[in-house]
């Protein structure tokens, strides 16, 4: 065995230790988060230190999550302990996940509406709140928790994180939108057992927003494969697990055109398009990305030469996570950087399309554009 492939080896072991220390510190704080009683009066006094008369404050929640109803109970004791007007609570549907409940909250007034529950009830209100002026705040109770990774919110504490969506700062952030220009029928059975769980309006051509990373090729594929059983007793490393039925896939095959520019012919994993860069485990897949700045990342991901090249893409991600980038020549797993305002691209064959988690369908041809600063978003106060 040559020196290069000691290292690859070597580098992979390294890889799966940090991902598996990293998973059960995440399983051990979310346990402890479940043992919490979310009603009880001491952690709703904290959150009620500073009254803010007069304020609507709406609340747009996924039903489906194990502590709402605890949740709901705590969050009219605050309003109450806050002398706030008691809050508006609106569930989001399988139909609606939360754009219709989001409208009706701003057309009643709400000078702030949060979202409780994962990542495509954020997206949801997301939606409807971007251009509105409205601040979105995040009570985080999902698988990734991206946005509020991104934003420092505390995710394991529901209850810290509604005291800094009322008492926190307002940032604008830019919102992405990706749209399925060329959208296919479901290929196999394997492809129409993962769009069982799509919502209703996917495979259509529509802008879809993101607020963290869209993907497509091996990313969309770990997301689409990942078990809803596997994610709710491991978290994230779910799609870890969903990665690995990938890792030997074939390369895409993609055209790619920027900003109106050229169209390039590239082979890769997996290209990706983000408006910030932190992932579960303590990745840090885009360490360029400004979440404020009208600009998408853009990351060209491939891999070659089997568990070297998986294992050499994976101390690029370590890597560029401290800073350090490694630009030599001859790397059998890379990741590549570049930006734009507009991307567009062509796929030689169907494949499956992830915006911050969730899939939208499959497509021979996307494209995605940024709005500047278009969404206000409550973060911890300075």
């Amino acid at each position: 065995m040559s020196w290069v492939e000691w290292v690859s080896v070597v580098a992979a072991v390294l890889a799966v230790l940090a991902l598996a220390l990293a998973g059960t510190v995440f399983v051990r704080q979310r346990r402890q988060a479940s043992s919490d009683d979310l009603a009880h009066a001491e952690p709703v006094q904290e959150v009620a230190a500073a009254p803010r008369e007069g304020r609507v404050v709406a609340f747009v929640a996924n039903p489906s999550k194990p502590d709402v109803p605890a949740l709901r109970a705590a969050v009219y004791k605050a309003a109450s302990e806050r002398y706030l007007p008691e809050p508006l609570w609106l569930e989001t549907t399988v139909g609606d996940p939360g754009v219709g409940q989001a409208r009706e909250a701003v057309a009643a007034g709400a000078d702030l509406v949060i979202a409780v529950g994962g990542d495509g009830t954020v997206r949801a209100v997301a939606e409807a709140l971007a251009g509105t002026g409205v601040p979105m705040g995040l009570m985080p109770l999902g698988t990734g928790n991206l946005l509020a990774r991104n934003l420092d919110i505390p995710l394991n504490d529901p209850i810290a994180a509604m005291g800094v969506a009322i008492d926190g700062q307002d940032k604008p952030i830019d919102v992405g939108w990706l749209k399925v220009v060329k959208w296919e029928s479901l290929m196999d059975d394997d492809i129409a057992e993962a769009a069982d769980d799509m919502p209703d309006d996917t495979d259509h051509p529509r802008d879809h927003v993101f607020l963290v990373i869209a993907g497509l090729g091996f990313d969309a594929q770990m997301v689409a494969d990942a078990d809803d059983d596997l994610k709710a007793k491991m978290g994230w490393m779910a799609y870890f697990v969903a990665g690995a039925k990938h890792l030997n896939g074939r390369r895409l095959k993609l055209r790619v055109r920027l900003d109106g520019g050229q169209t390039e012919t590239v082979r890769v994993r997996s290209m990706l398009i983000g408006n910030c860069g932190k992932l579960p485990g303590g990745i840090t897949l885009l360490p360029d990305a400004v979440i404020d700045d009208g600009e998408l990342d853009v990351a060209l991901i491939d891999t070659r030469g089997g568990l070297a090249g998986w294992a050499q893409l994976f101390g690029e991600v370590a890597l560029q996570g401290v800073g350090v980038r490694n630009d030599l020549p001859g790397k059998v797993g890379r990741i590549d950087h570049t930006r734009a305002r507009r991307v567009h691209l062509a796929a030689s064959r169907p494949e499956p399309v992830q915006v911050d988690g969730d899939i939208v369908g499959h497509a021979t041809e996307i494209e995605a554009r940024v709005d500047r600063q278009a969404l206000v978003v409550r973060v911890p106060a300075a």
